[in-house]
Formats: structure tokens, C-alpha cells, sequence
């Protein structure tokens, strides 16, 4: 419960980039509070019991960590730590030995490249794509923490501007091929551009070449690393960071209206008893998607993009084995691909586009439990359990909503027969049971993902990324926070010029539009 009638300011939404705004301003002498409609912080970035009766800690939707900048970590004193993989990724491919990209490249992942095509030429092409891509990480990177620049001043800071130019203004395919031309390895580099996004990479819109920009760009490297903990860990810190500096959080406080004036923002909210409670604050932070800061502020939200992601959570007692005969601790420590060939990405799209639910569904797993298996309770380590994620793509929420069960249960039974294929045993011998005897499998639509969290359309960026550079000239030199308010300023994802992941971009730009006046 709130402690005062008014606040510097109220933060609707303890997401990551809430909790990072409320900080920064609460080290900074602000009074702060901070409502959170659901009764755990953390918004997507959460760990959660999700068998019962089996003690392991999932991240229930956001899983990995790569754009939250080491600057937020230190500024705010975060108790964190985040682990490396040894394996960058592993594609699975019907015949054969599959593709093996460790995280620092090694002989393995030569030999990797010349037993699937033959030759050195296409690993020689991967090196120089991502060695262009490595530069502009680490050009690009130092300024998510600064106010936005221009795109000359941009341009200007860039060692390779061309790729900078290319990602904007051509299709992410004819990137990609520009020095890819195996169908499963640009397929592998394709991907990075579908992640959480409805794309055509065919298309010269920029939607995939903005997804892929913020996948590869993180602290300047694009690694992405496992939260120690599970993504608790991660919004578990920036909120004791947020409560130590004097930040009131409360929980099970859902945000009915926001009433703007001149002088600050009168806050309604109900607590879980259904009480009404009013508060006023100089400032509000709104965490939410743009759509629901809409509603909120009495205005009509406009259209949204979708969401297109299946997320699938499973427990197993063991690895499965795999039929290439590698070993499944390796090929599930990284990224495991599966049926996301170039031409497997185009069919998917195509029929997603169509209106059908795709008749092979590409989407990759991660194995968290590998890196970190703090998450496993004592028996469970002891036993040797793992955990697997799955991440479907190419499956929009439109796909869900004449039939949501029935549409959720027909692609999580085509993604596993799809990874069946690949397993020298059926996936469900190896899932464990919860305390019910049922398989330790919980899926996931975008519908799903709105109904728990909030999100429009299930969209895990809140809608379609940004540039991250100043659009028109009145941006420059701002923090790309504003909104149709004065005293309102946006926090999230989809609200804020950059923002994408669990990087807590949005929230540090928020703290800093205020703390700078601008």
C-alpha cells in the first residue's frame, strides 16, 4: 500500500524497464512508486514454479539476456551474474551431422561448416558477415545509453556504414546472401531477423533488419548470456536495487486511469480487494504497452502489430539423444535449430501470411539448465533433470483466435513430431511428471502471452521495433520517451525509440528524460 498522496513520480508496471526507472530516480532523491497490476514483480522477465511438484525454477517467457547494457548493472549495483554458452548454436538437419557453431570459433566448427557444404567457402563468408556485424556491435552499442543522435551523426560514429545502410534500406535475405548462399546457414543468420517478429525478409520494410540489428547488437559483442537464477535473477536485482534506494513497490495494484494535468497526473488504482485508491505524482512512467497507456489516458489505442511466437516449456528427466550422434549436452547448450532452412523460413511465412497455421514450423530450443543449474531443486539436480525452451516462429496470434486451444494444441503437436524426427527416442519419454502424473509440457500462443501479461496481441516487444536513432529533427538530442503527454513519459518496449528484450533501455531512458529535463 502506498505510504503518501503524492509522489515525484508513479511507475505503472514493474517490468524490467520499470524497475530500472524507478532506480535510478529513487537514487536520485525522487520519491517513487511503483504499481504493478500482477502480484510478482518482473513482468515477462520472471522465474516460476510451473510443474507442481517439481522444484525448478523456468523462465516463464523471457529467457536470455544480451542488450541490458553492463552501464545499468553498474550504475545500479545489480547482484547479477550472467553466464556464457561454450556453444553459439547447433542446427539439426535431416541428414547428416548438423551444423556446429561454437561461441568462439574453434576446429570444430570448421569441420562443422565443410562436412555439410563441402567446402571452406561458406565459412570464409560467415566470417566476413559477422566480422562486419562485430564492428557495427561495437559502434552502435555505446549509443542505446545516450540521448539520440541524428542519422548523419550516426552514420558518422560507424566504421561501416554500409552495413548500417544496407540493414535499413535492403531486404534482410539479400543482406544475408550477399555472402551466405548455403540454404541452411543463412537460414541460421535469418533467423536473428524473426525472433518475436511477423517478417517478410524479403521484404525492404526494415522490420526484419531492425529485429536483427537488436539481436546482434548487445554490449557491443551481440552475446546473448544465461541470467544466473533464471530471469528472476534479473528483475529479482533491479528491484531490490529500486526498494534499497527507496522505491515503494507495490504488487496486485492494477492501474484503472491516468488523469493528466499541468502541474502531474492524478493515478487510479485497485488493490486486490477491489478497493479504489487515487494518488498524484509530478511525473508519470508508464512500463505498459503504448495501446494500454492509451486506454488508460481515456484515448481510442490504435492498430497493433501481432505478436508471432509459440513458447513451450518442458522438464525432462534426461537429454534426449540425437539421431546425428552428437552428444545432447553440446547441441542443446547453445541455440538448437530446427527446419529453419532459408526456404523453411519462406514456406512458413507464406502460409502464416495466408491465414493457415504452417505445415512445418521453424523454431529453436535452449537448455538453461546446462549453463546454470541453480534453477533444478536438490533432487532434481541430483536425478539429473533439464530443462528445455522452445521457440516457435512464424506463428501470429491471428492464427489463434477463431480457435485458440485447439490451434495452440495442433502446433505444439507438429513442432514435437518435427523434433521427434531428430531424437533417437520419443521426446515424451523423456519429460518428467509433475505431482498429477501429467508431462511437465506448458505452451504458450501470443493470445497467451496477452492474457497473462498485458501485451497487445501477444507481442513480446509490445509492437514493432525502432531504428535506434532519432526519426524526425525534434528527437535529436532527446531521450525518445515522449508521449501525448507532458507529464507522461514512456517506459517500454514499444513506447520507447529503443527498446527490444530485456535490456532495460526503455527504463534508462526514461529516468534520464526526467533527471535531464528533456
Amino acid at each position: 500500500m502506498s505510504t503518501r498522496s503524492r509522489y515525484d513520480a508513479v511507475v505503472v508496471g514493474a517490468g524490467h524497464n520499470g524497475l530500472v526507472t524507478a532506480a535510478y530516480l529513487a537514487r536520485a532523491g525522487w520519491s517513487v512508486l511503483v504499481l504493478e497490476r500482477l502480484e510478482q514483480l518482473g513482468g515477462a522477465a520472471v522465474s516460476q514454479q510451473v510443474f507442481p511438484g517439481v522444484d525448478v525454477r523456468l523462465s516463464a517467457y523471457s529467457y536470455l539476456v544480451s542488450l541490458l547494457p553492463d552501464r545499468i548493472v553498474a550504475d545500479l549495483g545489480l547482484d547479477l551474474t550472467l553466464a556464457d554458452r561454450a556453444v553459439a548454436s547447433y542446427t539439426a538437419v535431416p541428414e547428416g551431422p548438423g551444423l556446429l557453431v561454437e561461441r568462439d570459433e574453434g576446429p570444430a566448427t570448421a569441420a562443422s561448416f565443410r562436412a555439410l557444404t563441402g567446402s571452406d567457402a561458406e565459412l570464409a563468408g560467415w566470417r566476413r558477415f559477422y566480422g562486419r556485424v562485430a564492428t557495427l556491435a561495437e559502434d552502435l552499442a555505446p549509443t542505446l545509453t545516450e540521448p539520440l543522435l541524428s542519422p548523419a551523426e550516426l552514420t558518422g560514429r560507424l566504421r561501416d556504414p554500409q552495413l548500417w545502410h544496407d540493414l535499413n534500406e535492403r531486404p534482410l535475405a539479400d543482406v544475408v546472401a550477399d555472402e551466405l548462399t548455403h540454404d541452411v546457414v543463412r537460414g541460421v543468420a535469418l533467423t536473428d531477423g524473426l525472433i518475436g517478429t511477423f517478417a517478410d525478409v524479403h521484404a525492404a520494410d526494415g522490420l526484419a533488419g531492425r529485429c536483427f540489428l537488436y539481436h546482434l547488437v548487445g554490449n557491443g559483442t551481440g552475446r546473448w548470456r544465461v541470467p544466473v537464477g533464471g530471469m528472476g535473477a534479473v528483475t529479482g536485482a533491479m528491484a531490490a536495487a529500486a526498494r534499497g534506494a527507496g522505491a515503494e513497490l507495490v504488487t496486485r495494484a492494477a492501474v484503472t486511469a491516468l488523469e493528466p494535468r499541468a502541474d502531474g497526473v492524478t493515478v487510479h488504482w485497485t488493490d486486490d480487494d477491489g478497493t479504489a485508491h487515487a494518488v498524484d505524482a509530478g511525473q508519470v512512467v508508464c512500463g505498459a504497452a503504448p495501446a494500454v497507456l492509451e486506454r488508460l489516458t481515456g484515448a481510442t489505442p490504435g492498430p497493433t502489430a501481432d505478436g508471432a511466437q509459440l513458447k513451450i516449456n518442458m522438464v525432462l528427466t534426461r537429454l534426449p539423444r540425437l539421431r546425428s550422434g552428437i552428444d545432447p549436452a553440446v547441441a542443446f547448450a547453445g541455440t538448437f535449430h530446427v527446419d529453419e532452412a532459408a526456404a523453411q523460413l519462406d514456406a512458413a511465412h507464406a502460409q502464416a501470411a495466408a491465414g493457415r497455421l504452417p505445415d512445418v514450423i521453424p523454431f529453436e530450443v535452449y537448455c538453461h539448465s546446462l549453463s546454470d543449474p541453480s534453477i533444478l531443486g536438490p533432487a532434481e539436480r541430483s536425478a539429473g533433470y533439464q530443462t528445455l525452451t522452445l521457440f516457435g516462429l512464424h506463428t501470429p496470434a491471428g492464427l489463434f483466435r477463431a480457435d485458440p486451444v485447439g490451434t495452440r494444441r495442433e502446433a505444439v503437436r507438429r513442432v514435437l513430431a518435427q523434433l521427434d524426427a531428430r531424437l533417437e527416442e520419443p521426446l515424451l519419454d523423456c519429460l518428467a511428471r509433475d505431482a498429477s502424473g501429467a508431462p511437465c509440457l506448458q505452451a504458450a500462443s501470443p493470445l497467451d502471452v496477452e492474457a497473462s501479461l498485458a501485451m497487445p496481441g501477444g507481442h513480446i516487444f509490445h509492437g514493432d521495433l525502432s531504428w535506434p536513432v532519432a526519426a524526425t529533427p525534434e528527437q535529436v538530442g532527446t531521450w525518445g520517451v515522449a508521449t501525448a503527454h507532458p507529464r507522461i513519459v514512456s517506459a517500454s518496449s514499444g513506447g520507447t525509440v529503443r527498446g527490444g528484450a530485456v535490456s532495460g533501455l526503455g527504463g534508462y531512458a526514461a529516468a534520464r528524460a526526467l533527471l535531464d529535463g528533456r
